[in-house]
């Protein structure tokens, strides 16, 4: 891992089938993947990756039943308060990517509490994305910079309005649970990305798996649409 790179982002998925796999309750998976997540936080941040983001709940997992959202809000909520000094003994700032204030009172407390206490923070950033999509958020830029008189906007303005404003891009988006897609995560933000999936559900996922990512990343020629020496051979 000779290459790594400055910003991963996670899609944590599969929770619910790996329960379902295992008879228990959607709600069980859940607090596995908050496991796995510790997990793989810690790791990424030990090996000297500064910004990791992760997909924790999308403006479409609200359409899911109310017992499985207010379970997983509750598991969101305890880990948040828990991480929060931990964040604080290792220097990790908080980001929240997401309209947090249809979120409920305890979550948003808890997130609030969490920002301020780690505001000023350099060690790493670990940004979560709740109640976040990643189309909400094109349209909440353009509608803002279109409130404030803007007739033609360039890039650069409008990154300053993203949830991500003064965050580099993700090198590396990485998917468990087998599926083949980005689920409305970073569009913007994931144009030249490099996409890893795999089929391990995400409470399986461990320090192995993200090796194997970071391996397969260091293997890859980033160009970014141009054309290089090695490339014209």
């Amino acid at each position: 891992m000779s290459k790594l790179p400055e910003h991963i982002a996670i899609i944590m998925d599969g929770n619910g089938r790996w329960a379902s796999a295992r008879l228990m309750p959607r709600s069980y998976g859940h607090s596995q993947g908050v496991k796995a997540l510790d997990v793989t936080l810690r790791y990424a941040f030990s090996l000297g990756i500064r910004i990791v983001s992760v997909y924790a709940f999308s403006t479409e997992n609200r359409s899911r039943p109310r017992a499985e959202t207010e379970r997983l809000f509750a598991l969101l909520r305890e880990y948040i308060d828990e991480y929060s000094d931990k964040m604080q003994t290792e220097k990790i700032k908080l980001n929240i990517m997401g309209d947090i204030s249809k979120l409920p009172a305890d979550l948003q407390t808890a997130v609030s509490k969490a920002l301020k206490l780690t505001a000023n923070n350099t060690g790493g950033i670990f940004n979560i994305g709740l109640n976040y999509g990643g189309r909400d958020e094109i349209l909440r830029a353009v509608n803002k910079l279109l409130a404030a008189g803007n007739k033609n906007i360039n890039a650069d303005e409008f990154e300053k309005e993203l949830y991500t404003a003064g965050l580099p891009d993700p090198d590396l988006i990485i998917r468990p649970g087998g599926e083949l897609r980005l689920s409305n995560f970073m569009l913007w933000q994931a144009a030249y990305s490099e996409l890893y999936f795999t089929d391990v559900l995400w409470p399986d996922f461990d320090k192995a798996e993200l090796q194997k990512a970071l391996q397969e990343y260091g293997k890859r020629e980033r160009r970014f649409g141009k054309v290089t020496e090695k490339n014209e051979k």
